[in-house]
Order: C-alpha cells, then structure tokens, then sequence
C-alpha cells in the first residue's frame, strides 16, 4: 500500500504544451484534514486567465468544500462547490445529483488537484480503480463529472507511478508522485518546478 510523507508547505508546477503558465500551492492544516490555497495564470489558445483556488479536505483526502475564483477578460467569477464527504454535492447552493459518488474536485487549472485521489486511495502496485470528479473548467468555473482512473504501477527509487486516464478527453499518461504525493511530471499538461 502507498504511504506519504506530510506535504511541504508550498509547492509549484510549470504549465506546458497545453498552456503556458504557472501555479503556486500552499498546504495548511485546518479543521480535521489539509487545506490547499493556490493560484493558477495562464495563457491558452491566445487567451489569458487566472484561477485562485481553496480546498478543504478531511483526514482521508476527502474534499469537504472548494472556492474557486476566475478572472479573465471577461470579468471575475467565483463558484463554491461543497460535498458531504459520502459524495453528494452542492455547487454554488444547489444540489448537483450529476457528481454523485465523486469524492475529488479536480480544477482544470491544477496539476496539483490529481494529489488528492492517490492520497485517499493508498493503492498498492497494479491495482486499478475509478476516480470519479467534480471537474471544475478553468475560463467559465462550470462544474461538471470527469470520469477517470489510476492504476498503481512499479514504485521508481522513492517516487510513485500510475496510469491515469479521463475518457472523455480520450487521454492516458503516466503520472509520476513525489514521496509527498504530489505530481512530479503530468506528460502534455505540468512539471514540478519547486
């Protein structure tokens, strides 16, 4: 079974290929789980963007509750997703039936938001499971259900591996880990730069 070390306090990808940009993590200790604050800019397709997020999580990873705030050229918006961590969820207050059994909100914005299935699963090697989320899009902030797997591969010295594939997007990759579980290389979308 994976285990990992306690997250360092702040941590940052460099966006590539799909976007150019950079964002910027800060982990903190709240309630009875992690809170993660970041920042997403970006340029995509001509287009610049920014994403401020805050997520709470329980003990086990669970997210509990997201604000997530954009601003672009067409303005400032902000949405606030909030689960019952059994996954049932609330967007913006209204009951969202469509996530039912998501536990993960996943920003598309965020390298770092695909931490939060491999910390809650502790998969061992060559296992495969579904990782349903409340994937949150980067320029409009709607939330909508992202149905995606991983699938623990061979550890590499003291880094994690896994298979990870969203369907609808028709996209696979190997997603590396650091021993603090968070994304080390993300192939098309994201590497750690600290």
């Amino acid at each position: 079974m994976s285990t990992f070390v306690p997250p360092p306090a702040t941590a940052a990808w460099a966006h590539e290929h799909a976007r150019q940009g950079f964002e910027v993590v800060y982990f903190r200790r709240s309630g009875d789980g992690p809170r993660v604050v970041g920042c997403t800019t970006a340029v995509e397709d001509g287009r610049t963007w920014t994403v401020d997020y805050d997520i709470s999580l329980n003990a086990d990873w669970v997210t509990r509750r997201a604000l997530v705030t954009g601003r672009s050229e067409a303005g400032t918006r902000s949405t606030v997703l909030q689960a019952d961590g059994t996954g049932r969820w609330r967007v913006d207050g209204a009951p969202a039936p469509y996530l039912d059994g998501c536990l993960d909100v996943d920003l598309e914005s965020s390298a770092m938001t695909n931490a939060l299935p491999v910390h809650r699963f502790r998969l061992p090697v060559g296992v495969l499971t579904a990782a349903p989320a409340a994937y949150v899009r980067a320029l409009d902030l709607s939330v909508e259900r992202l149905d995606q797997d991983y699938r623990r591969t061979a550890d590499e010295g003291s880094r994690q591996a896994y298979d990870y594939s969203a369907p609808a997007f028709g996209f696979r990759c190997r997603l590396v880990y650091d021993e603090a579980g968070l994304v080390l290389s993300y192939p098309g979308i994201a590497t750690r730069a600290a």
